[in-house]
């Protein structure tokens, strides 16, 4: 049976190079952004990219991978879908939380990083009801 792992946390914290280190796919939004090596944010993109990453994580374990997925997650709704996916293939996933403190690869500017702090979600209890 596939595994899917969901790395959280705040831009600089460690997510992707946990997720390099660990056993599976490796999905992120922010591949979507990546256009010939260069990061491009878009932030009126960001819909389709969460879309890419939750398409690509469904494909990825209906074909057996192992998964493993790093966002920021800051809250709830943002992990939820991906818990829907699990449990369309009756698995439960992992969440780890990285908290790490690395200068950000895409120069996040600290008055957005301080927006997701507000409104991280420390309590993920129900989604795994």
């Amino acid at each position: 049976m596939p595994t899917l792992t969901l790395l959280r946390g705040l831009p600089g914290s460690g997510k992707s190079t946990v997720a390099r280190r660990l056993l599976g796919v490796h999905y992120e939004a922010d591949q979507f952004f990546m256009k010939n090596g260069v990061y491009e944010f878009d932030a009126t993109l960001l819909y389709k990219a969460h879309k890419q990453c939750q398409d690509n994580t469904r494909a990825s374990l209906a074909n057996g991978s192992n998964v493993v997925v790093s966002n920021t997650f800051t809250t709830i709704k943002e992990l939820k879908e991906y818990f829907v996916i699990a449990k369309e293939f009756n698995i439960v996933p992992t969440v780890i939380t990285c908290q790490n403190q690395f200068q950000n690869e895409h120069n996040v500017p600290p008055e957005t990083l301080s927006k997701m702090k507000a409104r991280w979600a420390h309590d993920i209890s129900e989604l795994f009801l």
